[in-house]
C-alpha cells in the first residue's frame, strides 16, 4: 500500500467533535460578513505615535507562527487550528524579504541591522553598513549605522531593551553596538588584532554608546571580570565572569547613574520589589548568558516576558515625550536550532501573552506596536493531521517505510538519524516532550534558518504603512517616521513628498571589488549561528 494509517489515532479522532455549527453553512457565512463589516469600518490612524513597542520573535517564522497559534488552543483545551493569538488581531499585515547583502539566508545579526538601523549588511555583522567585513575589526571604522533606539533617545523618548537571551546577543545589540563580529560578546571574545586595532567589546558599549532607560534579560558574565563567582551559580565556572580587562561593568553602569534612582538587580524578588513610578534607570540581568526556556523557567528566580515587559513599560511610559521599546522572544530560535519543536512553540505562546500585555499597558491612539520575525527556520508542518490533533504529534498516515513521522520536522538539524537506512520507530516515543528532538531530513549540528519571507503586523498610528512586500530594512524607516524620530521629519510636519536624498557611491565598496576581503568574510561567516 502507498499510505499505513495508525489506527490508534484514527480511533481516537472518532470521539473528537469540532461542533455541528461548523457542519453549517451559515456558520462559515456569518463569521466571514462580521469579519469582513470590521474591516469595512475600519480609519486609518494617522497620529503621530508617542510610542514605538516593537516585539522582534527570533526565528519565528510563518510556520512557527501558525503552529503556536495551535498550540495555544490546544493548551487550553480547544481544537487549536481556530484558536486566535494576540497578534492576529493585528490589521495591518505584510511580507518581509530577509536576505543579507552577502547571504541569501540571513542571520540574527545582520537582520537586527536591517530592520533597527535601517540598513541591509552582510552576515554576522552589527551595527555597520555592508562596507564592513565580518572579524574584521578595521573594516568596521567608519561604517557603522546607528539605530531606531538611538533616534528615539535623540529625540528625548526613553528606550529600553528586553530579551529572553543574553543582552549583549545579535538582536539587542544591534540597538546599540557596532562590531565587526557579533561573537565580541566582552573582551575575551574578540581577537589580538581586533583590540589592537581600537574595536571594543558589545557588553562594554552597553555603557557608552546610547543612555539607554532599561535593559533586562541576561548576559552576566560579559560584565565582569574573570574569575568573579556569579551569585545564582557560584561553584559553576562557566557562569563566572570573563573579562579580561577587569572592569566591572555591573558597577561602572550603576556609578553612571549617580543621582537617578537606578537598580541593578539578578533575581525576581528583587526585581518585584523595583517601583516603576520611582526608577529612572533598570538593568536587570537574571542569567549568566541566556535566559532558560519558558518550559523551564523557575518561576522563584526568574520572571517571564510577560513580567518582564511590563516592568519595563511601566518605567519608560512615565517620559511625557513616550518611549521606544524593543522587546525580544530571542529563544524561538535558540529552541529551533536544537530541533526541539515544543520548546520554541511553548516561547512563542509566551511572546504572544507579552504583546497581549504591552496592548493592555499602553493607547493604541498613541502607541505603533509593530510585531516581526527576523527570519525563518527549517521547521514545517506536514503530513494530515486530523483537526484538533496535537500539533506535537505524529501523523495518523504513516510514511511508504511504515514507520509514522511527527506533523513538525525540519529540513535539517540534530534530527537526523538513519540507522542501517530506516528512520527510527517512534510509535512508542512521547513526541510532546519538551526535549524530545523532531526527526530532519539532512544531519546538522544545529538547524538552520531558511529564507522565506516573514511576517509583519502592526497597530496604531500610521500602521497602514506595514504593508506589502517589502525589503527589511524599511522596517526602520516606516517606524521612525511614525513617530517623528531620526532623519525624516514629514509626519510632523504635515508633509508627504518625498525629500531629496542625495547619495554618493564609492566605486571601490558599491562594486565587485569585494576580492580577498569578501571571501575570508565569507569563510569566517560560516561558523555556528544562532
Amino acid at each position: 500500500p502507498e499510505y499505513v494509517v495508525d489506527i490508534h489515532l484514527v480511533t481516537l479522532h472518532l470521539g473528537f467533535s469540532v461542533g455541528s455549527e461548523e457542519e453549517n453553512p451559515e456558520f462559515w457565512r456569518s463569521q466571514a460578513q462580521k469579519t469582513l463589516q470590521s474591516v469595512l469600518d475600519r480609519k486609518l490612524n494617522t497620529n503621530v505615535a508617542k510610542n514605538i513597542l516593537f516585539f522582534l520573535g527570533d526565528g519565528m517564522g510563518i510556520a512557527t507562527y501558525t503552529a503556536a497559534r495551535i498550540l495555544k488552543g490546544q493548551l487550553q483545551n480547544q481544537s487549536g487550528e481556530e484558536t486566535v493569538m494576540t497578534m492576529d488581531t493585528f490589521p495591518n499585515v505584510g511580507l518581509v524579504k530577509t536576505y543579507s547583502v552577502d547571504f541569501q539566508i540571513p542571520d540574527s545579526a545582520a537582520t537586527a541591522t536591517a530592520y533597527l538601523c535601517g540598513v541591509k549588511t552582510n552576515l554576522n555583522t552589527i551595527g555597520v553598513s555592508a562596507a564592513a567585513r565580518n572579524g574584521v575589526c578595521k573594516s568596521q571604522k567608519g561604517n557603522e549605522v546607528t539605530s531606531i533606539l538611538k533616534w528615539a533617545k535623540d529625540a528625548g523618548k526613553s528606550v529600553g531593551i528586553v530579551t529572553t537571551t543574553r543582552v549583549q546577543h545579535a538582536t539587542p545589540a544591534a540597538s546599540y553596538a557596532h562590531s565587526a563580529s557579533r561573537t565580541w560578546y566582552s573582551d575575551a571574545d574578540m581577537p589580538a588584532a581586533a583590540k589592537r586595532d581600537g574595536c571594543t567589546d558589545i557588553a562594554s558599549q552597553l555603557l557608552k554608546n546610547t543612555d539607554i532607560d532599561v535593559i533586562i534579560g541576561g548576559g552576566r558574565k560579559y560584565m565582569t571580570p574573570t574569575g568573579t563567582k556569579d551569585p545564582e551559580y557560584p561553584r559553576d565556572l562557566s557562569s563566572w565572569g570573563k573579562r579580561k580587562d577587569k572592569r566591572n561593568l555591573i558597577e561602572e553602569w550603576q556609578s553612571l547613574k549617580t543621582g537617578k534612582v537606578a537598580h541593578y538587580v539578578w533575581n525576581k524578588k528583587d526585581f518585584d520589589a523595583v517601583d516603576p513610578e520611582t526608577t529612572d534607570y533598570l538593568m536587570a540581568l537574571f542569567e549568566p548568558s541566556d535566559l532558560r526556556f519558558e518550559a523551564e523557567r523557575d518561576p522563584s528566580m526568574d520572571p517571564s516576558i510577560v513580567e518582564t515587559t511590563e516592568k519595563a513599560i511601566r518605567i519608560l511610559q512615565k517620559n511625557p515625550n513616550g518611549f521606544f521599546l524593543l522587546v525580544e522572544g530571542g529563544r524561538i530560535d535558540q529552541a529551533h536550532h536544537s530541533g526541539r519543536a515544543s520548546m520554541a512553540l511553548h516561547e512563542t505562546v509566551a511572546f504572544d501573552y507579552a504583546i497581549a500585555k504591552g496592548l493592555e499597558l499602553t493607547k493604541e491612539h498613541e502607541t505603533l506596536t509593530v510585531v516581526m520575525a527576523d527570519h525563518s527556520h527549517t521547521v514545517t508542518l506536514n503530513g494530515y493531521p486530523f483537526r484538533g490533533q496535537s500539533i506535537l504529534g505524529k501523523s495518523p498516515v504513516w510514511a511508504t517505510d511504515f514507520l509514522p513521522y511527527t506533523t513538525l520536522m525540519y529540513g535539517n538539524g540534530p534530527g537526523h538519524k538513519i540507522i542501517n537506512g530506516t528512520r527510527p520507530d517512534i510509535r512508542n516515543v512521547d513526541t510532546k516532550n519538551k526535549n524530545y528532538v523532531q526527526q530532519s531530513a539532512v544531519p546538522t549540528e544545529s538547524a538552520t534558518h531558511s529564507g522565506e519571507d516573514v511576517v509583519v503586523l502592526a497597530r496604531g498610528p500610521m500602521a497602514h504603512l506595514f504593508q506589502g512586500v517589502q525589503e527589511q530594512n524599511y522596517i526602520a524607516h516606516a517606524m521612525a517616521y511614525t513617530a517623528c524620530v531620526g532623519a525624516d521629519l514629514r509626519h510632523c510636519q504635515g508633509q508627504t513628498e518625498s525629500p531629496v536624498v542625495h547619495t554618493t557611491l564609492d566605486n571601490n565598496r558599491a562594486g565587485g571589488a569585494r576580492g580577498s576581503a569578501a571571501l575570508l568574510s565569507v569563510l569566517l561567516a560560516l561558523t555556528r549561528l544562532m
